[in-house]
Order: structure tokens, then sequence, then C-alpha cells
């Protein structure tokens, strides 16, 4: 079977990786992934579930000033993600074709811009807010597409004399492909408007395709295969994170927005997956839940010293959550024995996560923590609670003892083996 897989199978997932426009919608959210935290920590020191840390801020800053700013902070990172995205997408696709990926970064941002609503204050918070993103993905990418193909072209290239500075001629350089562009973008948006009389295209889109997609996304089946589909490309040697990435950010931003917005309105958060949520509660340690494999060696495997060395050298990196010196180190990729937990646990772990919150035994991921944050701390961030912790410790529990059964057959054969 993965002799299969590895011949038929592998080939193609590992194209659809590094297909260029997934990989410049990952790493458009790379980019402003600092910003996204910086965000979710200021949500998190305005709204600590702590009373004696409450209560502390309000006999320092009078008059809810303390809360302006993690406004201000939040207004400055999510409230403006939106446009932050279509510059970065458009970047990073158009230096995957070798072309000026600063003017195409403008030229996107100002194409999507042709699409935004404007009221007396300026733009809406739906066109630069979590509202926007995935308008902000389809305009990134087209206008990236349209931007590379024109620049380039001798007919559309303005020369300028070499005395001239190199960035100058740089924008002289896309100054035509950057008018047909965003010419293009707004004759569509005109047309749009005045022929199917549709005034707030990202208001409509978001009503009509984005926020009924989320609410697909928001179920036990897709958890289950957001929660598989890593493992299984990992177990292949395919880093499955890469593959995915792109899918979970897209939903990302907008629910955790969404489940802010709802709690601070004292309502209950409608999306329970998220990033947040499958780092907490699923890729502890790393894809696969992996800490647990570290827990389950120790235990069991103390005496073999391939499975203890490995064991060794990944506990540490394992606690912040990176495990490729064990996936590659006992290995994992292509083990006929322990791919099974490998899969296996990640798919129960995100059940009982997603029930548990469901059930509102837990509260839902709100807060963006690093990916590096390590497990238990990881679970009471996001979920800002002492219950989100106990989850994390009790799913980690729950890992190694399915990982146990498989670390010893493993530890078994290694013996038989080496016997031999």
């Amino acid at each position: 079977m993965f002799r299969f897989l590895e011949e038929k199978f592998v080939p193609v997932a590992s194209r659809i990786g590094n297909q260029r426009h997934l990989v410049a919608i990952r790493d458009g959210f790379i980019t402003v992934m600092p910003l996204t935290i910086l965000g979710s920590l200021a949500v998190l020191i305005n709204n600590l579930p702590i009373k004696f840390y409450q209560k502390a801020l309000d006999s320092i800053w009078e008059h809810g000033t303390w809360t302006q700013w993690g406004g201000n902070v939040w207004g400055a990172t999510f409230g403006i993600i939106s446009l932050l995205l279509a510059f970065s997408i458009a970047y990073h696709l158009a230096k995957s074709y070798d072309k000026d990926g600063l003017s195409a970064g403008v030229i996107s941002l100002s194409s999507y811009l042709t699409f935004g609503t404007f009221g007396e204050g300026g733009l809406s918070g739906l066109t630069t807010g979590t509202g926007g993103i995935f308008v902000a993905i389809i305009i990134a990418l087209l206008s990236s597409e349209v931007f590379s193909r024109l620049s380039g072209k001798n007919k559309l290239l303005i020369k300028m004399p070499d005395s001239v500075p190199p960035a100058v001629a740089k924008s002289f350089a896309a100054l035509l492909p950057a008018i047909i562009t965003v010419g293009v973008f707004a004759l569509i948006r005109t047309i749009i408007s005045a022929g199917f009389t549709i005034p707030d295209i990202i208001g409509s889109f978001y009503s009509t395709v984005q926020e009924p997609f989320m609410g697909l996304t928001n179920t036990w089946a897709a958890a289950l295969i957001l929660a598989f589909i890593p493992a299984f490309l990992w177990t292949l040697g395919i880093h499955g994170g890469n593959i995915i990435d792109p899918f979970m950010q897209s939903i990302n931003l907008q629910a955790i927005d969404a489940n802010v917005s709802a709690i601070s309105a004292g309502e209950v958060a409608p999306y329970i997956i998220n990033k947040p949520f499958f780092d907490a509660f699923v890729n502890m340690g790393g894809a696969g839940t992996t800490i647990a494999l570290v827990i389950a060696i120790f235990i069991m495997a103390r005496k073999n010293k391939q499975y203890s060395t490995v064991g060794k050298l990944s506990a540490a990196p394992g606690i912040f959550n990176i495990n490729e010196p064990l996936l590659f180190g006992l290995p994992i990729v292509l083990n006929p024995i322990l791919f099974i937990p490998f899969i296996l646990t990640p798919m129960v772990n995100v059940t009982i996560a997603y029930f548990v919150t469901k059930w509102g035994m837990v509260p839902a991921a709100t807060i963006a923590a690093p990916w590096t944050t390590p497990p238990i701390i990881n679970g009471f961030l996001v979920t800002q609670s002492w219950q989100g912790a106990v989850l994390s410790f009790v799913l980690i529990a729950l890992s190694v003892c399915i990982y146990l059964p498989f670390v010893a057959m493993a530890n078994r054969t290694a013996k038989m083996k080496e016997a031999k």
C-alpha cells in the first residue's frame, strides 16, 4: 500500500503543495501572522477572565482607557487585514514569476479597493476587516496574474535612461501594466454595480458566499477532514500543514473575529473550527499529537536505544510543537505500525474537542496564540479559560493511551529485527 501511495499519490500531492497560487496564499497569511497574533494578544490583555486583574486595570485606567488601547491595536491589525492580504498575497505570487512584487502588491491593493464600499467616514469595516478576506484573496491572485503577464511586454514598457535611479525606472516600467490592471477591475466593478444593481459587492459576497461557506466548514465532518489530511500526508513524507494551511487560514481570521464580536456582545461564539482550536487541542507537539508519542516512548520503549534516543532528542522541540525529528527519526513517515495512531489520534481528539466545545463545556477559541505555544498553556490562552487547559491535558492523556499499544508493537518488532 505504501509503495502504491508513494508512486502514485505522493507526486500529485507534492505538486499540489508546490502550486504557486496556494503557496502565495500561504505565504501571504504568514506575512501578516505577527499582526494577527498582536491583535489576538490585545483581546487577551483586555479580556483576561481574572477578576483581580480586571479590577486592577480599572483602578489604574479610568473610563475604559485600557480597553480603548486594545481597540486601537485591534483596528490596526484585524481591522485592516483584508487590505494587508490583498497586498501580501499578490506580492508573493508576482515574486514566484520573478516579477516586481512590490508593484504587484500595490496594484492589487488598488484593484481590491475598486470593489470597496465607501461611506462618509471612508472605507467600510467589512471592506477592510475580515469580511473582505475572500474577495481580497481572489482579486490578489487575479490582479497579480494580469500584472505579471503584462509586465515586461516590450510594447508596454516605458524605458528610462540609465542615469535614472532604479526605483524610478521600476515605477515607469510598471506604469502601463498598472493602468490596465486597475482599469480592468474598476470596469468590472462598474458593470456589476450598474448592470446588476449591487452597490456593496464585498458585503453581498460575504452574505451569500463567505458566511455560508464558513458555516459548512464549521461541522464535525469538516473537523475530521481537516484533522485527517495533514496527518495522512505526513505519513507519506509530505508537509501536510503546508497543503492545508491556505484553506485553514481563509476561514481562520473571520472565525476568530466573529467569535470575539459575539462574546463581546454577550452571545455564544458561532465558530468552533479555527486554527487556534487545532493548535490547542489537535496539533499538540505537532501533527499527529506527537507530544503523546514522546510520552509513550518514555513509558514503553525506554530500553529501545533507537526509540529512546529519538524520544529524548524530540522532547524539547516537541514541547514547542515541532516534531520533524520524531517524524523522520523513528521514523513515522512510511511506518506501517505508527502511521495508524498518528492518523487516528488527531481524529479522536478533534471529535472530543469539537463536541465538548459545541456543548458549552469549554469556551470557543478566540485568541490566535503563536503555534509554538506549549500544549495546555495554549489551551488556556486560546479559550481564556481553565477548562481549555484541562481539555488539553485530558486529550494528551487519552492520546498517550492510543499510542502505547502501537509503541509496544513497534518496540517488539524492532527487537525481533535486532535478534535476526
